[in-house]
């Protein structure tokens, strides 16, 4: 005992006599989290987020253990480095259960190295909070430190556990993000190993899973990381991720200030905090985004504070929107049914100008679209304004941890897939690409898109040059199955109710639309002076250059 003591005196100075000790843990929760300490290190033990559970059921632990690591590296004034994951600290609340209901408590962990110098780390936690605020104090700090130390060396490393059971879908929407001080917040997808170098100041570093992150805030900015995510492609291994993250942290005083964010990925919850984390949930591309931040989560909380069930607030809301993009449904539909009833005026003018003078057969047809007021393009724009609706649900769904483990019918999880049959047997081929279960939304979404596919191809037989267009609309609903098969419930039941009211407004579009009334108009049409848009006059001189073009080409080769 004596030679080790020695040994560690000649090694770390007068840090030697905190490097013994006993681990010993302190407890520190809210209503929310329960955070526990360790003595060793000085660090977080592990973090149990109270009110959600894993998806067998257990208590949903975002770390344990030696699964997350945490520690400041420095050098000594005599040229040693020191790393406080070695040092044992002391406190006055070791072995305590502290519960925070009314106000802020704080836990100091203190380890005194003689002389009045010490080094103490403080975490304090506010009720109702998933925010711990951490700092790191050194007392006697100028006869330790160097004087030209400006900054600490933090690693900070983590083992990512899988949560959710679809383990594929929850790798996809995970990751490592970080922002840059004042600026936006990147990341490395959850599919892949990969690491940056951040050489710019940084505001935060998060480890995030598909519904809840860790994340390590700077007080004012971090100097600059070195940051680097492993993805686990074993399917039994219990983790997703490894994360790890080397820091620097400047050094302001004789203090450090941090804070910790463990909690759930949710939309409000996350904004309020004002550090834009609210990133860390992926709403889309811009545009995509801007619909959901703006429009869909607002709807959605709405339907939220005064409806329990989650499956009858999917419901109204793909209601609501079906009848905010209903205008560009009908226009569409009408410029289709135009389309529809000019059909044998059509064949006519290609029964009399050959294939082989393409050119003219289109300005025929262009002239005819003009007297008649139809513009072919009109059931494709309307189409457009529907897409950004369209893609921003595909993000909505998945990320909303609103949905997470909400049952409705036969979905027992309406963030993950509703499995009514399912096999643990490796099938070559299917269980790559569909999976090893059946989820019945996917399959509902499908027959609807089978369904629609049908009506659509009989409202627009005969209009479509395209060849093998109708054969690629009945392929759609079979990639879809295996697209879907792994996607949360929400998304597919939410796919399978809009394509639904999609063939009911169409049938409604058909009874209702009058097309002898239609064709009627659009022959009244044909006798009133046409006014040339500049759209129209730019593509029929484009189409009087190419015929003009076409004509000398046969000169020469004469």
């Amino acid at each position: 005992d004596s030679a080790q003591k020695i040994d560690l005196a000649s090694q770390y100075g007068e840090f030697a006599a905190v490097l013994e000790g006993e681990e010993e843990f302190i407890t520190l929760e809210n209503d929310k989290i329960e955070v526990v300490l360790s003595t060793k290190g000085g660090r977080v033990h592990s973090v149990n987020l109270k009110e959600y559970l894993t998806h067998d059921k257990k208590p949903l632990i975002l770390f344990e253990g030696d699964e997350m690591e945490f520690d400041f590296n420095f050098f000594t004034n005599s040229n040693r480095q020191i790393s406080t994951k070695d040092i044992f600290f002391q406190s006055e609340a070791r072995g305590k259960k502290i519960k925070v209901s009314d106000r802020e408590k704080s836990v100091a962990l203190k380890a005194s190295i003689g002389d009045g110098k010490f080094i103490e780390f403080t975490y304090s936690l506010a009720p109702e909070s998933y925010m711990v605020d951490y700092k790191f104090n050194m007392k006697g700090v100028e006869q330790i430190l160097p004087r030209s130390v400006t900054s600490f060396d933090l690693n900070w490393k983590m083992k990512m556990r899988q949560n959710e059971k679809g383990r594929d879908f929850e790798a996809r929407y995970s990751g490592l993000y970080y922002k840059f001080h004042e600026d936006e917040v990147e990341h490395i997808a959850g599919t892949k190993s990969d690491e940056k170098d951040l050489t710019t100041r940084v505001k935060w570093v998060g480890y995030k899973d598909q519904f809840f992150s860790s994340v390590l805030i700077a007080d004012k900015f971090f100097s600059g990381a070195q940051v680097y995510q492993e993805a686990i492609d074993d399917d039994t291994d219990p983790y997703l991720l490894s994360f790890s993250s080397n820091i620097a942290v400047p050094v302001q005083g004789d203090a450090v200030a941090l804070k910790f964010y463990f909690g759930p990925n949710h939309y409000q919850t996350l904004k309020k905090l004002d550090y834009g984390m609210e990133d860390l949930i992926n709403l889309g591309w811009i545009g995509v985004n801007l619909v959901n931040k703006y429009l869909v989560i607002n709807v959605f909380n709405f339907l939220d504070n005064r409806i329990a069930n989650y499956g009858l607030i999917i419901l109204i809301l793909t209601v609501f929107i079906k009848l905010i993009i209903f205008p560009f449904t009908y226009r569409s539909y009408i410029s289709t049914a135009k389309m529809r009833v000019l059909k044998p005026q059509i064949d006519v003018i290609n029964e009399k100008i050959p294939k082989e003078k393409a050119m003219e057969r289109q300005q025929a047809t262009m002239a005819l679209y003009k007297k008649a007021g139809v513009n072919p393009m009109g059931g494709c724009l309307p189409m457009l304004f529907q897409f950004p609706i369209l893609v921003a649900m595909f993000y909505f769904f998945p990320a909303s941890i609103e949905l997470r483990q909400e049952s409705f019918l036969w979905a027992t999880d309406l963030a993950s897939y509703d499995a009514i049959v399912s096999w643990d047997t490796h099938i070559p081929l299917i269980s790559e690409f569909y999976g090893n279960h059946v989820s019945l939304f996917c399959i509902l979404m499908a027959i609807t898109n089978v369904v629609y596919t049908k009506l659509n191809s009989q409202m627009t037989a005969g209009t479509s040059s395209m060849p093998g267009m109708q054969t690629m609309m009945y392929l759609m609903p079979i990639m879809f199955l295996f697209i879907f098969n792994k996607y949360s419930a929400g998304l597919s039941y939410y796919y399978f109710l809009s394509t639904l009211i999609t063939v009911g407004q169409t049938f409604l579009m058909r009874r209702f639309v009058n097309e002898k009334a239609l064709l009627s108009k659009i022959e009244a049409n044909k006798k009133k002076p046409q006014k040339t848009s500049r759209f129209q006059e730019r593509l029929t001189q484009m189409q009087k250059q190419q015929k003009t073009q076409l004509k000398e080409r046969a000169k020469k080769r004469k």
